[in-house]
């Protein structure tokens, strides 16, 4: 009895702050349906919320197997509330012109042929001179890719329809008509004076623009989402329009290079009318599409493997992510009872040693509690009080026995399903067994011999035994990542498969037209525009950013006309707003997330290159602040109303909203949009961090591990282990009474994060912590990569400043063409210019001074 009242104990105390995770497979399913692996934004963690009549039953349930069928509403994200009233003005537009075409007939009754005749018709409308026509006639066809929601009665007929219209829009060429007219919004310079000069912006100020991008996207969206039931002309359909719009179409450029722009002259002020949220989901979605997300990231890792002869992946990171749990086994009833015995005598007192409770969801009290509580007044060299209750045995002087083996809380058969071990395999670099080496020698025989890791003499034998291990656990470097790199630094021990030929890096390699290197070559005049442009945004949609007066402004599509003169009206409008810089912030992160992610694996210079751009942007300070915050609040925020959701709104009755019922939210815990936000800003910081340690020394700097700390105390797998990943590269900086005070932080990273062999993260012996050594780093770094982009891309240079291979084996292994009849008079060309040629020494001997 006493267990199972402590196991109901713990467990109803923790439950608020479990995320709970599924294993879905099915695609259709989107943020406020279920949850599932998040398949449409790229990324490989769990981010919609679970159904409704799910999220009644229970607020922990277990991990949940089946397949779900609820509906997509990722597509109709793009609304906000504000615009409810527009759906209406939609569908208007749409029956009166159809009317007048077609008589006593509705669209869903209509043929095939019928049908294309029509939407023919309204794309030559879309060609007339007069404005006002054109949006009318835009409008027509956003009704159309809404799904005729006036004709349908649930909202599966308004999915279907709108997936039925939306194939239907491409096969008949408006994507190419609406980029136009885009295009020639984009030049609008009257609506762009005209805005500058407007004291505030509202919704009609952009309504072309919000009407033009809201089918843009829901062509995009909807073509790249798979369904099981696609017809063949559809999978047609959606790799030639995955190709077009990856491939420089428009204008020389791809189509997501035109968003780009929108943004940075959004951003510079030219175009402050512009909907921002709209534009970046659209450019998101865009990438997204044209690249792939992390599943077919994946792919590419290993056919590019196979493709050069190299053993298969050790994991796949993806599956190992998805089988973390953020919770460990619950605290046994000695323990507990301990406890409260201590809490009962109001002092300290030695307890008997036990399991540590590092991140243990089901524990009744927060085990980051001791250590965040000194969160404000710490920095980088003052001393926390350490955990409340923790002796060390071998201080001691009475031995301290074992508790007995506590009850068992849960089913043999749930413990025996446990994963055993550690999650990730050990990792070691190159790199790290050369240190070892040069360690060894300059111990054992008093002198280095360079990057040789083969030449072991005179070393003792656990020396040669170490170095046995650490190539074997040494995962094969990637030439997929790191083809130039490689080929100027590559060891004589390590062969070179035959499909790298020597002629990569002498300026002559065959650079493959893939959407990434297109994308890259067309942002690269302009790139720090766009990435201090996105971190602008980034800044102005953070909960923790204050309004000034030079900032941008975010809400120009989200702001009515007319300002609320009601409290329900005022509660509505601030929702939405909220609503919206969430939707921005999730965004930008899952969009630069995908940019670094393809741009590595395409080449390592281009995604360095971006790196520091977003480092010399202050993208570090800009996310430790974003998390300076309450984040726990900021994750199980309520900033959405289920009745005004798309389709909901036009297919249901609308209720009567009261101030209640907005203050009480939906029935969700969490709000899984800001939880994906917050996981791809970590996994962009770690991203940028990693190896780097000038970049690292920012995060002590800007006093990070208090900030990150406070982010363990969301229970959610992936999310704890990027914020363990960076507490643990700057753990050696901290000091040592740092990780004394902090042990259980030190045991999550221990169970949670990689294991690399050589790493001393725990112990601060960290022979690369040169603070003298980090401006150089990003000096060599971009010295680096200029020279790369001259080499790759500036096909204008004179041949006579060109690069000249001076590497003395790549110029003797190089082929030359030599006459045939050379072999016969090869002797006597040795004797005549060789060896019957004296060799002035003195001569030279002088010219060289």
């Amino acid at each position: 009895m006493l267990g199972q009242l402590c196991a109901a104990l713990c467990d109803s105390q923790s439950r608020p702050y479990v995320i709970p995770t599924r294993d879905c497979s099915d695609t259709s399913c989107t943020e406020m349906q279920c949850l599932r692996p998040l398949h449409h934004s790229g990324a490989q963690y769990f981010y919609p919320k679970r159904p409704s009549h799910i999220a009644s039953q229970e607020s922990n349930p277990p991990s949940w197997h089946c397949k779900c069928h609820a509906l997509p509403t990722e597509p109709y994200r793009i609304y906000s509330y504000t615009e409810e009233p527009e759906f209406t003005l939609n569908r208007d537009y749409f029956e009166e012109d159809f009317r007048s075409h077609v008589r006593g007939r509705r669209w869903i009754e209509l043929g095939q042929e019928q049908q294309k005749a029509y939407v023919m018709r309204l794309l030559d409308a879309l060609e007339v001179t007069d404005r006002d026509k054109r949006l009318k006639v835009a409008r027509a066809i956003l009704y159309l890719a809404q799904g005729v929601f006036d004709e349908c009665d649930t909202d599966a007929d308004v999915i279907h329809w709108s997936r039925h219209n939306v194939f239907l829009l491409y096969d008949m060429g408006i994507f190419t008509a609406l980029l136009e007219l885009l295009s020639m919004e984009m030049d609008n310079n009257q609506a762009c004076s005209s805005a500058v000069r407007k004291p505030a912006i509202s919704l009609a100020d952009s309504t072309e623009l919000r009407v033009l991008l809201s089918i843009m996207y829901l062509m995009v969206e909807t073509i790249r989402l798979q369904t099981e039931d696609d017809r063949p002309e559809w999978r047609t359909a959606r790799e030639a329009f995955k190709t077009e719009l990856g491939s420089p179409l428009y204008n020389g450029e791809p189509f997501a290079l035109l968003l780009f722009t929108m943004v940075t002259k959004f951003c510079s002020m030219n175009a402050p009318h512009f909907p921002m949220k709209k534009v970046l989901l659209l450019l998101w979605k865009t990438i997204l599409f044209t690249m792939g997300g992390f599943e077919e990231l994946q792919e590419m890792k290993v056919r590019g493997r196979e493709r050069l002869s190299l053993p298969p992946l050790p994991e796949d990171s993806i599956k190992v992510v998805r089988s973390m749990r953020a919770a460990s086994p619950p605290a046994s009833a000695m323990e507990l009872i301990e406890q409260q015995q201590q809490a009962k005598r109001g002092r300290r007192s030695r307890r008997p040693l036990v399991k540590q409770d590092s991140l243990d969801t089901y524990n009744e009290r927060d085990p980051f509690k001791n250590d965040d509580a000194r969160d404000e007044e710490e920095d980088g060299e003052e001393a926390d009080s350490g955990i409340e209750g923790e002796v060390d045995p071998l201080d001691s002087d009475v031995i301290i026995q074992p508790p007995p083996p506590p009850p068992p809380l849960r089913p043999p058969t749930e413990r025996a399903s446990l994963p055993k071990g550690l999650p990730w395999a050990p990792k070691v670099r190159e790199k790290d067994i050369e240190q070892f080496l040069e360690t060894s020698r300059i111990k054992f025989i008093g002198f280095t011999l360079g990057n040789d890791t083969e030449t072991l003499v005179g070393l003792p034998r656990p020396i040669h035994e170490s170095v046995k291990t650490l190539k074997q656990v040494r995962r094969e470097i990637c030439l997929i990542i790191y083809p130039l790199l490689l080929l100027l630094s590559i060891p004589p021990s390590l062969s070179i498969p035959p499909s790298l030929s020597l002629h990569q890096h002498q300026g002559e390699e065959d650079v493959d037209e893939t959407p990434t290197e297109i994308l890259y070559l067309g942002m690269l005049p302009n790139l720090s525009q766009y990435v201090i442009a996105l971190l602008k945004l980034l800044l102005a949609a953070a909960p923790t950013s204050k309004a000034k007066t030079d900032s941008i402004n975010i809400l120009a599509d989200v702001l009515p006309e007319e300002m609320p003169i009601t409290v329900l009206q005022s509660m509505k409008l601030g929702i939405d707003v909220n609503r919206h810089k969430e939707i921005i912030v999730k965004a930008i992160s899952a969009l630069l997330l995908l940019l670094l992610k393809h741009l590595k694996l395409n080449h390592i210079y281009q995604f360095e290159i971006v790196s520091q751009h977003l480092v010399f942007a202050n993208c570090i300070p800009l996310i430790l602040k974003f998390f300076n915050q309450n984040i726990l609040s900021y994750i199980s925020a309520k900033n959405s109303i289920c009745v005004l959701d798309f389709p909901h709104c036009v297919v249901h009755e609308m209720p009567e909203l009261t101030a209640e019922s907005l203050e009480a939210g939906d029935r969700n815990q969490f709000c899984w949009r800001n939880l994906f936000s917050c996981i791809n800003l970590l996994r962009i910081l770690n991203k940028l961090t990693k190896w780097k340690h000038s970049r690292t020394m920012m995060l002590v700097v800007f006093k990070s591990a208090p900030i990150l700390k406070r982010a363990l105390k969301v229970k959610q797998a992936m999310m704890q282990l990027y914020v363990l990943k960076l507490l643990k590269i700057q753990t050696k900086y901290l000091g040592r009474q740092w990780r004394k005070s902090n042990m259980k932080t030190m045991s999550a990273i221990y169970q949670k994060v990689r294991h690399r062999l050589n790493d001393d993260w725990a112990y601060g012996n960290d022979i690369d912590a040169r603070p003298w050594d980090f401006q150089a780093e990003e000096c060599a770094l971009r010295e680096s990569i200029e020279k790369f982009n001259s080499r790759r891309y500036d096909k204008n240079q004179n041949g006579e400043f060109a690069p000249v291979d001076n590497c003395l084996q790549s110029v003797l292994g190089q082929r030359v063409e030599l006459p045939e009849d050379f072999h016969y008079s090869y002797e006597m060309w040795l004797e005549r210019e060789v060896f019957s040629q004296p060799i002035q020494w003195e001569g030279l001997l002088q010219q060289a001074q």
